[in-house]
């Protein structure tokens, strides 16, 4: 055992005011026995307040990923190359993972943490600070795959849907007076529904036995967060909302060979949700299938998916980068974006957001979650460094540490998280 050692429309002045027509998770009240010990840590540690988390499906390929240096004047890998004009506001992890089962069906421990498909950590963010801003969280996807994913669970287990055309996600940012009414309409007539459910499902645990008794509770408790986020949702649905200039385009690329360019539209919105206060809490999964990408004119040899799967083939690893070096060029522009805005006491949006980068496969060739390629960018960290952990050491740190410092660093009062229960800060140092 380890033991620790200009947009308009959104005021700036209480922003608990602004809750307004979004989905939300409700917190859980804070309490005193358990809150003493750790409230220390977290609040000394705070100083960034948005959370954006990004995962790629397929993995990064490690060797292209990882620097081949330690610390910080490290020459930047091939993956990460196009990250070069923010070399100093991000740092990159190796040797970190949640020791987690292998595979595909087990790709969720990325947020998960050592069991998959359970309370993520993005989650745990969001109802600790989500209630500040309009949505809680928001859950977005780019590119296709193969059947159903989802990256962010809640407390309950339950996989949050994502949302992959940017339209519907512009929409919600910058909703209309006609999208505001019929918002309200759905609304109105899905608590209506839930209290109807509510009241069978009383009337049924009287006479069921104490195992489906519990069982039923716990269905309660899912059934009242919904019912407590619309009523929210409702009680917010006349206030003032952003307005923007920015013009999506004619259609949304969401066939897989147009990944990029759904990807660029995305990290767009995402700077204006955080530029407006929308949401502090925000998701994105890169998804991958079979999608054959040409750049300069060449189409690669083989879909993203089998490129994957390159059994150490030096020219299909070549082809695999050159797609991961492609989701950097456009993470670098997100990067951009954050680091350009200020506000208004001069700090950039980029000092105020931490984000994570990184995957639940390490290496898909193998189907292996080990050593999880993991980059961390801006929130107000000490940054520009390679961390190097060996997991060979019995004290060695897990990923859910690093998560334990980024929650910390948002002002939430935890020391555990999964399988964790240190955190890292002494690497930001």
């Amino acid at each position: 055992m380890r033991t620790q050692t200009n947009l308009t429309g959104v005021s700036t002045i209480g922003r608990r005011q602004f809750l307004r027509a979004a989905g939300a998770l409700i917190a859980l009240p804070t309490l005193e026995s358990i809150a003493a010990p750790i409230a220390q840590a977290a609040t000394s540690t705070a100083g960034a307040k948005n959370l954006v988390s990004i995962g790629a499906y397929l993995g990064w390929h490690q060797n292209a990923f990882f620097p081949k240096e330690v610390g910080k004047g490290y020459h930047l890998p091939t993956t990460l190359a196009p990250l070069a004009d923010y070399q100093n506001d991000f740092t990159v992890f190796s040797g970190l993972d949640h020791r987690a089962p292998n595979g595909h069906g087990a790709w969720s421990n990325f947020l998960c943490g050592n069991t998959p498909n359970t309370y993520s950590m993005d989650q745990i963010v969001a109802d600790q600070i989500g209630q500040k801003s309009r949505f809680p969280s928001l859950q977005l996807t780019a590119g296709t795959g193969e059947g159903s994913k989802a990256m962010s669970f809640t407390k309950q287990g339950m996989g949050l849907p994502m949302i992959q055309r940017p339209s519907v996600f512009y929409k919600q940012l910058f909703m209309s007076e006609s999208d505001r009414a019929r918002m309200e309409y759905m609304l109105r007539s899905g608590r209506s529904a839930i209290d109807l459910v509510l009241d069978d499902a009383t009337r049924l645990k009287k006479s069921v036995p104490q195992s489906d008794g519990d069982k039923l509770e716990e269905y309660f408790d899912s059934m009242r967060s919904v019912e407590k986020r619309m009523e929210r949702q409702i009680s917010q649905i006349n206030d003032p909302l952003p307005t923007t200039d920015y013009k999506l385009p004619d259609s949304d690329p969401i066939t897989p060979n147009l990944l990029m360019e759904a990807e660029v539209l995305m990290y767009d919105l995402m700077a204006l949700a955080i530029e407006t206060e929308s949401s502090r809490v925000l998701s994105f999964f890169i998804d991958g299938l079979g999608q054959v990408f040409s750049f300069d004119g060449q189409p690669l040899r083989s879909g993203y998916h089998g490129l994957s799967h390159h059994g150490n083939d030096p020219e299909m690893i070549r082809d695999l980068v050159s797609i991961e070096s492609a989701h950097m060029v456009c993470l670098s522009g997100f990067l951009g974006q954050l680091k350009e805005k200020k506000r208004p006491n001069g700090k950039s949006l980029l000092d105020e957001t931490i984000i994570l980068v990184g995957t639940g496969m390490g290496d898909a060739s193998r189907h292996s979650n080990a050593n999880l390629p993991t980059l961390v960018a801006g929130g107000g960290f000490n940054h520009g460094s390679h961390i190097a952990i060996d997991q060979r050491k019995p004290d060695a740190p897990l990923l859910g540490d690093l998560y334990i410092s980024l929650m910390q660093r948002l002002g939430v009062e935890t020391n555990e998280f999964s399988n964790a229960s240190h955190n890292m800060n002494q690497f930001f140092s």
